[in-house]
């Protein structure tokens, strides 16, 4: 049964409601594409596909408007997989169960995918319409966006005939994106080694954290769980004797993880209860305007022999993750209030003889994205880890002398009687990456909707910034003739 066919407008959400039943996280977006595809050949339309399943599709400009100059409407088809604790779903074969809640769209304990498929829909609505003018369009769908943005690197642009390019990846209706920071993830091993030791296996879980998006959240102060809990068995190791067996929290590099848990092998825990709770009433204290149920907890498993990591290692994979630079590292001396440099530990993961770490880092300057990643590079030969990264993207870089930009503007102005917020974002879009490909010849402007708590279960799509948006979209296409 649909749950947004009365929603308007009808064909951006009869769309989205298609794409929220197509199975797409990250390097999971084949079908996805297909339909794209699909849709592409049903319409008539000229489109590519490529070998990574990136498709581009082909509309012409309606009448009056068929010699017009292309516009490139442009998004990334897959989504982050998040859901709640204790949420029964197959990111790789279930529909994401969407709610309707008056003006808001969410999910059912699972992320909404809102980001990008409100820009997946808006494209395939404007290709559907008749009652629309607009240029001769370049709808330019990207896989895996959220894991490095690996399909806006292995397009092929040379078919693009566009230099205007209206990417729809932000978060704010009314805020016009003119450039973002670059970021690369790094992957760290820490070896480490395993004995064999008697006691009790008790199980350390934090969690009840918000999250977020971290780009877009790194800002707000939110607490990283990964990084409380290294917090939390530090404090215990002060006054417990115990090993740690696994630790494990969050799946996502772009994402602040909410839980983290430690498996432990500890000797006698009297008193744990009341040390947690004071553990606990401190963080609530401390992250009061963040995260506010924050919690730790324990459950004891049972005695046994258990595998675990050895003293050194287990004290090694506490400072490990205490010492490593984590969240805001500069603000822009250019642009007030915006992040320049950043990080998130977005992945901790317990291997057989070591933990996996994985940083998402970001930064408006390329030498200092460099500098961030050689610091922790001298960290990790320090303690014998192996560093590597991936997913390397540059830097949008703004151009002032931006023609669509004033054209937007002045659009914008005259709907809405104000003026838009331009802004440059520390979140990361594909726009660097299709700039530099193309030589700085593109002109290139990101919009949306409003969407907040992205790559969280709290995600949440507001109808009526996707009804302006449209509008003012309409409007736009309307005169780039």
């Amino acid at each position: 049964m649909s749950i947004l066919n009365n929603v308007e407008p009808k064909k951006v959400f009869y769309y989205f409601e298609k794409l929220s039943s197509i199975p797409r996280g990250s390097s999971n977006t084949k079908a996805v594409s297909d339909y794209c595809v699909t849709f592409a050949v049903d319409k008539g339309y000229k489109y590519i596909q490529d070998e990574s399943g990136n498709v581009v599709i082909f509309v012409p400009g309606t009448k009056d408007y068929e010699k017009s100059a292309p516009v490139i409407i442009q998004g990334h088809l897959d989504m982050v997989c998040e859901c709640e604790e204790g949420v029964e779903i197959d990111f790789e074969k279930d529909p994401i169960p969407l709610l309707l809640k008056g003006n808001e769209i969410t999910a059912d304990g699972t992320t909404l995918g809102g980001d990008d498929g409100i820009a997946v829909a808006i494209g395939l609505a404007l290709a559907d319409s008749d009652d629309i003018p607009h240029p001769p369009l370049e709808l330019v769908f990207t896989i895996d966006e959220e894991i490095g943005m690996l399909g806006a690197y292995s397009l092929d642009i040379s078919p693009l005939k566009a230099t205007t390019m209206i990417n729809i990846d932000s978060e704010d209706e009314g805020y016009f994106t003119v450039g973002c920071a670059g970021g690369r993830i790094a992957d760290i091993d820490l070896p480490l080694k395993r004995t064999k030791k008697y006691g009790t296996e008790l199980k350390i879980k934090v969690y009840g954290l918000e999250g977020g998006h971290s780009g877009i959240d790194i800002n707000k102060g939110r607490a990283n769980a990964n990084r409380v809990l290294a917090r939390v068995l530090f404090s215990l190791l002060k006054k417990y004797n115990f090993n740690i067996a696994d630790i494990n929290g969050g799946n996502k590099d772009n994402a602040i993880p909410r839980v983290s848990t430690a498996t432990i092998c500890i000797d006698e825990f009297d008193e744990l209860p009341n040390l947690l709770n004071n553990i606990t009433e401190t963080l609530r204290n401390e992250y009061a305007q963040t995260d506010k149920n924050i919690s730790v907890s324990y459950e004891v498993i049972g005695e046994s022999e258990m595998n675990v990591f050895d003293d050194d290692s287990t004290f090694k994979i506490i400072s490990f993750v205490l010492v490593m630079p984590n969240g805001v590292q500069a603000i822009s001396h250019e642009v007030e209030g915006l992040v320049e440099t950043s990080l998130n530990l977005g992945i901790l993961k317990t291997n057989k003889d070591s933990i996996h770490l994985s940083y998402l880092l970001r930064s408006g300057k390329e030498s200092s994205k460099i500098a961030l990643y050689e610091r922790m590079e001298a960290g990790c030969i320090s303690y014998g880890a192996k560093i590597d990264y991936n997913g390397d993207y540059p830097a949008w870089e703004f151009k002032p002398e931006s023609s669509l930009i004033e054209k937007m503007e002045k659009i914008y102005r005259e709907q809405y009687k104000k003026d838009p917020v331009v802004e440059i974002m520390h979140a990361g879009v594909e726009c660097g990456i299709f700039q530099g490909k193309a030589n700085n010849k593109f002109d290139i402007v990101s919009i949306g909707p409003t969407i907040s708590d992205v790559h969280t279960p709290s995600e949440t799509l507001y109808i009526d910034t996707v009804q302006r948006l449209w509008i003012f979209l309409k409007e736009l296409l309307k005169e780039l003739k």
